[in-house]
């Protein structure tokens, strides 16, 4: 049967983010969707909740499931609550998992931090826009740029989804995952601080670090990419 994919993408963006795995998968024939989590994309009206989360990512594994085999693939907070969702105890209906730019724990000074400095972006003039926006300008090639925040950004729903990742037990779901699993990092990604505490623990982990790449590996280098999910769809397809 053919593997199916299904796409959950990071903090403030939406499934827009996903178009040019999407477009290259299309060309393979390979079935996809991609997801807007609550609070993010067509769905910006909504609270986000982890709850709502995981029910969203389950509701398409579930469909996708009842056509073939599923690899489920994660970005950055995304990539966390897919770990989460694929290590529960009764475990879900997936054949493989790609983490990407999520190899840290969302827990103590570290979140604390982060969610500093993005209350701080967040309280300048046009709420930080203009800088997001240059910096993006800056990394992002011309086939993926538009697309990234093509479904707008999620900047209501930021603080409650980054406080809400402070309850995953990671390291508990990720003992439990019992499917192939692809750690996808880019060399210079700030989230790469636990990246050897997750695949020491992880059973079936393999960690794949992108060169001269940022936390934003799905765009800033999407051939890449694609070709790293060509490597996982082979070996689903194999097993």
């Amino acid at each position: 049967m053919t593997v199916q994919v299904v796409f959950v993408h990071g903090i403030r963006t939406s499934a827009t983010m996903w178009r040019a795995q999407l477009a290259h998968l299309a060309e393979r024939g390979i079935p996809a969707n991609a997801v807007d989590l609550p609070g993010h994309g067509s769905r910006m009206a909504e609270d986000f909740t982890l709850d709502g989360a995981f029910a969203t990512i389950d509701e398409a594994v579930q469909d996708a499931a009842a056509c073939g085999p599923v690899l489920l693939v994660g970005h950055s907070m995304g990539g966390l609550i897919c770990v989460e969702y694929a290590g529960r105890e009764d475990p879900p209906p997936i054949a493989g998992l790609i983490a990407a730019s999520c190899t840290a724990i969302p827990r103590g000074v570290g979140l604390s931090t982060y969610r500093l400095l993005a209350r701080g972006v967040d309280s300048l003039p046009d709420r930080g826009m203009w800088l997001t926006n240059r910096m993006l300008d800056r990394i992002l090639p011309d086939e993926t740029r538009a697309d990234f925040g093509a479904g707008g950004y999620a900047l209501d729903a930021q603080d409650i989804a980054l406080q809400s990742l402070s309850v995953l037990d990671l390291l508990a779901a990720l003992h439990r995952i019992d499917v192939p699993l692809w750690f996808v990092n880019g060399q210079f990604d700030q989230l790469r601080v636990n990246e050897q505490l997750f695949v020491r623990v992880a059973k079936h982990a393999e960690l794949i670090v992108v060169p001269r790449t940022t936390h934003h590996v799905t765009v800033m280098r999407p051939r890449v990419f694609n070709a790293l999910l060509d490597v996982a769809l082979t070996t689903l397809e194999q097993t």
